[in-house]
């Protein structure tokens, strides 16, 4: 409850991936897949045969179907002139953001397995310190992506190989370069004899069958995806190296880790992550290495895509995909070394609030002084007059009479509310399953 009413309050205005995406939403009611007239002149397109369409993949347009029919969300194309109501809120909270719980839960519901007694404090953590709270109320369909793929993780863990496959297959038809993480799985799997793995391929069959058969539909072939008919000023770079990914170059590098978003300044708690995935490799070799893997990968795309933030976001979207595997080393880190990953998640929590408070506000030429950091550092000295209090955004909580500043405090209190409740389950001591250190819980 608590990290919903952080990660649900902000009222982003609407943008051009709610319009690229809710209109594919809109065409599937109507049985076509063309986004347009509805779409206009919306910047996220492709265009094939005379026709437009979404250039992103498909799942989250069919995930917001739902909600899109219940709210009678008609015409998202308005949005992208930065128009928001409730109806565009909700559609982003009952798709988008219910995928942020799952996956909020999923980490927590893991890592308590694997660290019995410090499940809490890794899921508030994650879900108040990192990445996937700015966009749990977005059109980006990263965590919706996270979310399939860290459950075809769950799932192949405690022997599920059929739905771990669909699962994967979900995540991959929700955002590509989740398949990276299917492959990664997929040698998981296999690790467990070969019947295994064809269970996981044909659980996988599902949904690359029907996202073959939407690109056969829109692009002419099921292998065409839709980045191949990128129609905007990045064509070109989309259409060179890997759909724009190249290998890592240095200012990539510096923007994902050191930018004025990067996963360091707004995440540091994610530092002690890592060394917690070194942790639990002496209890969970196969799973440590499986959660390094993904986040080796991700952090490849990240380092090599042309465009290291994507456009206006919190900060290196493309990697929050890996941000639960790597979220898996924080119980293990706060079994270890308790209080130094306790003051990484609190700097973490108060770093991310104020992103998701303020991001869609911050353009690429005027980015944060000093990282938010800096930011927050002239609130204390300027006070009302500090730039970061004219970037706040919009909240829910406006509809009950509060005005940016005063919803700002609450959504700060709701997120160490959070972090505090979490923080206060960690065991006084490490507790052992029997059977070994932590002990191997896919059973239970």
């Amino acid at each position: 409850m608590l990290v919903g009413l952080v990660a649900f309050a902000p009222l982003y205005d609407g943008e051009t991936q709610d319009v690229t995406r809710l209109c594919l939403s809109t065409a599937l009611v109507h049985r076509h897949l063309g986004i347009e007239p509805c779409a206009g002149d919306t910047y996220d397109r492709a265009t094939f045969g005379g026709r437009t369409y979404t250039d992103k993949a498909p799942g989250l347009s069919v995930l917001a179907v739902p909600a899109v029919e219940a709210t009678r969300l008609r015409s998202p194309g308005r949005y992208d002139s930065g128009f928001v109501d409730v109806r565009l809120w909700l559609v982003r909270l009952l798709s988008s953001g219910v995928a942020f719980l799952v996956l909020v839960w999923l980490v927590g519901r893991v890592s308590e397995s694997m660290r019995p007694g410090y499940g809490a404090a890794a899921a508030a953590t994650f879900a108040t310190g990192t990445l996937v709270a700015p966009l749990a109320v977005t059109s980006f369909d990263h965590v919706a992506a996270a979310a399939f793929a860290f459950g075809a993780f769950a799932l192949a863990w405690r022997r599920h190989p059929m739905l771990a496959g669909l699962a994967a297959g979900c995540a991959s038809a929700t955002n590509y370069t989740t398949a990276l993480v299917g492959l990664v799985l997929a040698a998981y799997v296999l690790a467990d004899g070969a019947r295994r793995l064809a269970r996981y391929a044909l659980g996988a069959v599902t949904p690359l069958a029907l996202i073959g058969s939407y690109d056969r539909a829109a692009f002419g072939s099921p292998f065409h995806l839709s980045y191949r008919y990128v129609a905007n000023a990045n064509a070109a770079d989309q259409a060179s190296g890997f759909f724009g990914i190249h290998g890592p170059n240095l200012h990539a590098i510096h923007e994902v880790f050191a930018g004025d978003r990067g996963l360091l300044a707004t995440s540091p708690v994610l530092l002690a992550a890592a060394v917690g995935l070194v942790l639990l490799a002496r209890t969970h070799r196969r799973e440590a290495v499986v959660c390094g893997a993904a986040v080796g990968v991700y952090l490849v795309v990240a380092c090599g895509y042309f465009a290291p933030y994507g456009g206006i976001s919190p900060g290196p979207r493309f990697f929050v995909p890996a941000l639960p595997f790597l979220g898996l080393g924080l119980a293990p880190a706060f079994a270890r070394f308790r209080i130094a990953t306790a003051v990484l998640a609190v700097m973490s929590a108060i770093a991310t609030t104020a992103v998701l408070l303020t991001w869609p506000k911050v353009p690429d030429e005027s980015p944060y002084r000093g990282a938010v950091w800096g930011e927050l550092g002239r609130l204390v000295t300027q006070g009302s007059h500090a730039r970061i209090v004219f970037l706040l955004e919009r909240s829910a909580w406006s509809w009950a009479g509060l005005d940016r500043g005063g919803a700002a405090l609450l959504v700060a209190a709701s997120a160490a509310a959070a972090l505090v409740v979490g923080l206060r389950t960690l065991p006084t001591r490490y507790l052992e399953r029997p059977g070994g250190a932590g002990g191997d819980a896919r059973a239970s």
